[in-house]
């Protein structure tokens, strides 16, 4: 089926020239409204315009408005620096203080101990000291023990019987004191005194109270060797020995001593008898 042929109106070779172009008729409300358009768009142009110079002669920046720092303010940030630094050097005098507290204490722990050593050692020696003078003194009295004459002051009896009694006696020196006890390493002053004269045939009494009046009762200023001596009372002496001449005495006399010869200035007797 054949296609209808549309029919070709020639044109002017002008026609697509605006100038060339039949004006068209136009109302007269299609021309108001054009050039109300056409104005508006004008004014709005224009105030663009107008907007664009002014914002490319000042070009719009954003700032910030920054605190201002009054008086007061300063006065505060002061303030707190200072008692900030103030806080900081209290705590570092503190800590000196500790530590200088900690310091001493060590320091006087140390010391303590030393003086406690010193005064140990000290004592130390001491005992020491004393220990050695009792040894010199008890080795002094064995000397003068064996060295002491016993008829220096008065010649013994023909008999002998005085010079028995007392060889005894010092034959018995440092044997022990024990109360109660009749030898023969350990005596009461009593029951050593019996011994002594029972070596002669002379009996006496067991204990120092009777042995205080066994004998002839003789003054201290004329006693002689091998007299009886007694302290305390006649008939309630309580302690009994033997003169041995030069001023001195023969006796059982404690536990701390035992068998010693002494002075009888340093402990005078009560009165003596004679048996002899």
């Amino acid at each position: 089926m054949e296609e209808p042929l549309i029919p070709v109106v020639p044109m002017s070779h002008t026609a697509h020239i605006r100038s060339h172009r039949k004006p068209r008729p136009r109302s007269s409300s299609a021309l108001a409204m054009r050039a109300g358009v056409a104005g508006g768009v004008l004014s709005t142009l224009a105030v663009a315009g107008a907007a664009g110079s002014a914002n490319a002669a000042e070009p719009v920046t954003q700032t910030m408005e920054l605190p201002t720092l009054t008086s007061d303010m300063t006065a505060q940030v002061a303030e707190s620096a200072e008692v900030t630094q103030q806080a900081a050097a209290d705590y570092q005098l503190r800590a000196e203080r500790d530590a200088a507290a900690a310091k001493a204490a060590k320091q006087a722990k140390a010391d303590l101990a030393d003086a406690k050593k010193k005064a140990e050692a000290k004592q130390k020696a001491e005992d020491a000291r004393k220990a050695a003078a009792e040894r010199a003194t008890r080795s002094s009295e064995r000397t003068t023990l064996t060295s002491t004459s016993v008829d220096s002051d008065v010649p013994a009896p023909a008999s002998g019987n005085v010079g028995t009694v007392i060889n005894f006696l010092k034959a018995q020196l440092g044997d022990a004191y024990v109360m109660g006890a009749t030898g023969p390493n350990a005596w009461d002053c009593s029951s050593l005194v019996q011994a002594a004269f029972k070596q002669v045939g002379v009996d006496l009494p067991r204990v120092s109270q009777d042995q205080s009046v066994s004998g002839t009762p003789v003054s201290l200023s004329n006693i002689q060797v091998g007299d009886i001596l007694y302290w305390g009372g006649a008939g309630s002496a309580y302690h009994t020995g033997v003169y041995i001449g030069g001023g001195q005495y023969l006796d059982a006399a404690n536990p701390s001593k035992g068998v010693v010869i002494q002075d009888l200035s340093g402990y005078p007797a009560s009165g003596a008898v004679r048996v002899l």
